[in-house]
């Protein structure tokens, strides 16, 4: 009979001591998610493309909490390359926790006008990520680990002109869930976070966004007058790495947006 999931308490206080992969973590939720996890004692892996925002990006996590050198590490390359992912869990020796929020805004315009290439590119990037690092991560997690990914509210709200990113978030809150049922054997909870507008790096890159009138002129229309921050969005995950009688489930963070 295969042993339950571990009992612990489910504050981010039990965090401490863990190791936590963050893919995408060089800035935005990510960011925050690993200044949060140091913050609480944990150990943290930052893995994302640019080696230099990698190296600014471990100095702040550091500056979260006292450490040695050893409780923030780094490693450079595409979330998609298996090679790179195994090279983040060699270095890192055990990981509990690994948060999945690399990612990026491409394949939006009309349906029709899209050149098929770019919608096979986005179909394709988009969903190789979350399962390459479910590969990585199936067979090394141990019992109570996590494994978290990010999507969005318009998944339940669509809009014109984002068909292509909206299959890839959608196909990602379905893989949370194929993979919940298929990694409980091993005892590895499988979770999402559907995000509202947070600002983020990636949101100040759309029109009008670009600067803070921009963000809290956006902000204005939400239930709650304002876009979330990029740290409201990263306690999700640790809750989520943090409960460990959470699986299978999309987690909404939006300051109400999709109720509006």
């Amino acid at each position: 009979m295969t042993t339950p999931v571990p009992v612990r308490t489910p504050l981010p206080a039990s965090l401490a001591g863990a190791t936590a992969l963050l893919i995408g973590g060089s800035s935005g939720i990510g960011l925050a998610a690993g200044t949060l996890l140091r913050s609480v004692g944990a150990r943290v892996v930052l893995l994302g493309r640019d080696a230099e925002k990698l190296k600014a990006a471990a100095e702040h996590v550091r500056a979260a909490a006292p450490g040695g050198e050893d409780d923030v590490l780094t490693v450079a390359g595409d979330a998609g390359d298996e090679r790179t992912l195994d090279e983040a869990f060699e270095r890192a020796g055990q990981v509990q926790h690994v948060y999945l929020t690399a990612g990026g805004i491409s394949g939006a315009g009309p349906l029709a006008d899209l050149p098929p290439d770019d919608i096979r590119a986005t179909l394709a990037d988009g969903l190789w990520r979350p399962f390459a690092a479910a590969r990585a991560a199936a067979t090394r997690l141990p019992a109570g680990g996590s494994l978290t990914f990010s999507s969005g509210i318009l998944v339940t709200r669509p809009m014109p002109a984002m068909t292509a990113p909206l299959a890839v978030a959608g196909g990602v809150e379905i893989l949370t869930r194929a993979l919940a049922v298929e990694l409980a054997a091993a005892r590895v909870r499988v979770n999402a976070i559907r995000y509202g507008r947070i600002d983020t790096p990636l949101l100040r890159l759309l029109p009008g966004l670009d600067s803070d009138e921009g963000v809290a002129a956006a902000g204005q229309s939400a239930p709650l007058g304002r876009v979330g921050t990029a740290q409201e969005a990263a306690a999700a995950a640790l809750f989520c790495m943090a409960n460990g009688y959470v699986t299978g489930q999309v987690i909404t963070v939006d300051g109400g947006e999709s109720l509006a």
